[in-house]
């Protein structure tokens, strides 16, 4: 019988529960083990596991976030960390690794292979910006969100003739802005792939105006960047293990710049980790599924270093370093979305 090690890394998205409960469950039919690694890569770096058997992982196809704990812990920025990494995976007679992450998870993953770990990489982030998949889990049951936000939020813009701000995540990628806004209604769509300028937002506001449309609804996803700024705006300059710094705040930048120009109110909403919370939709529920099954069919063919993702309606292998040098922005035959109703 072989042993898959599994473990979930950066910030949670609905779906991932399935996942874990597919390889659990696939595995087991064809004589394949579960441990799962608690708290991201601090798990195989500190021993910290929890056997997954059958009936530990009923019952959690519906719930969000991950049973197994998450961290943003980069084991190359750890002095001895692979080492340590490697002495678990011997200890625990593990045969091969599932890592379910975004960009930064299924790198460690990736670069383990230089020292002999076989894995495999399951994508999941809200923002949708994993390069050679279609999808990642997460994405579409963080839109069901932005979507019912925007819906509810036209309601007081409406009735209180006020423009209202929905700040969401999206640090390089606007696949949350654009899409949800699309969906949502809003009437202003800004993404990181296109700088906005705040004279054009607030002409933009006025013509609506003309029009006797006494309010607005302005979505912005938090890497988008204003024209003349130098940079994304930031929340703080502190830069994690993988280096990036926390965006956030470019929706009350936005809110305050229109301020100055306008009469009627602005008022600013952050769904902030709303987006990540909750079950996921039947979709992510099936993609994680598919994926999972997916990941242990990998395993048993020898295939490593890869990644599961979906073309389409197929579910293929890629290489883990084709996905991580490949960047996954909002594709420019569909810009035209950020326009579309201007």
């Amino acid at each position: 019988m072989q042993r898959v090690g599994i473990l979930t890394g950066g910030g949670d998205s609905p779906g991932i529960n399935a996942a874990i409960r597919a390889v659990v469950r696939f595995g087991y039919r064809h004589d394949v083990s579960t441990i799962g690694f608690l708290e991201g890569w601090q798990g195989p770096i500190e021993g910290l596991t929890r056997p997954l058997g059958p009936d530990d992982i009923s019952g959690i196809l519906h719930i969000g976030g991950t049973i197994l704990g998450s961290s943003r812990t980069n084991p190359f920025k750890i002095e001895g960390g692979v080492e340590r990494i490697l002495g678990t995976l011997e200890r625990n007679a593990i045969d091969f690794l599932v890592a379910i992450g975004g960009d930064d998870t299924l790198g460690v993953a990736h670069r383990l292979a230089e020292h002999g770990v076989k894995a495999i990489g399951i994508p999941q982030t809200i923002d949708n910006d994993i390069g050679m998949t279609d999808y990642a889990i997460g994405f579409s049951s963080a839109l069901d969100v932005i979507t019912d936000a925007l819906d509810r939020l036209h309601t007081t813009a409406f009735s209180h003739h006020r423009v209202l701000v929905l700040e969401v995540m999206g640090r390089d990628a606007g696949w949350l802005s654009l899409m949800g806004g699309t969906a949502g209604g809003a009437d202003i769509i800004l993404i990181p792939e296109k700088a906005f300028k705040i004279e054009r937002i607030h002409r933009q506001i006025l013509h609506r105006q003309a029009r006797k449309k006494h309010f607005s609804i302005i979505i912005v996803a938090e890497g988008a960047q204003p024209e003349g700024l130098d940079g994304q705006v930031l929340a703080e300059a502190e830069i994690d293990a993988f280096g990036h710094v926390r965006l956030g705040g470019v929706g009350q930048y936005l809110a305050n710049q229109l301020a100055e120009r306008m009469e009627i109110p602005v008022r600013v909403t952050n769904l902030a980790y709303l987006q990540r919370g909750g079950s996921p939709s039947p979709f992510d529920r099936i993609l994680a599924t598919r994926f999972g099954v997916a990941a242990i069919e990998f395993a048993l063919e020898g295939r490593f270093d890869v990644m599961t993702a979906i073309h389409g309606t197929k579910i293929e292998p890629v290489r883990l370093e084709e996905a991580l040098n490949t960047s996954r922005l909002v594709d420019s035959g569909l810009l035209y979305l950020v326009d579309l109703f201007d």
